[in-house]
């Protein structure tokens, strides 16, 4: 399954497995919350990646963030 978020101004792709036991809705607010907070206080390695966003894929409890720059995607945890 496939969603759209706005995150800094840009509309970022966010895709579900069918295992996903949790709420889409849910999901998609923990992720945004997270987002926010890690922007503003992540270290630069997560901020670099945050500002390259291109996509996020939704896997059990994490969010894999994929950037522009494969080099720069990493495994971010909801819970």
């Amino acid at each position: 399954m496939r969603t759209l978020i706005t995150f800094q101004n840009k509309r970022i792709p966010v895709y579900f497995n069918q295992e996903n036991k949790q709420p889409v809705q849910k999901t998609l607010k923990l992720l945004s919350n997270t987002l926010e907070n890690k922007i503003s206080s992540g270290k630069r390695a997560l901020q670099k990646c945050l500002n390259s966003l291109i996509s996020i894929e939704i896997v059990g409890c994490e969010a894999i963030l994929h950037s522009v720059s494969e080099n720069d995607s990493l495994a971010l945890s909801l819970y």
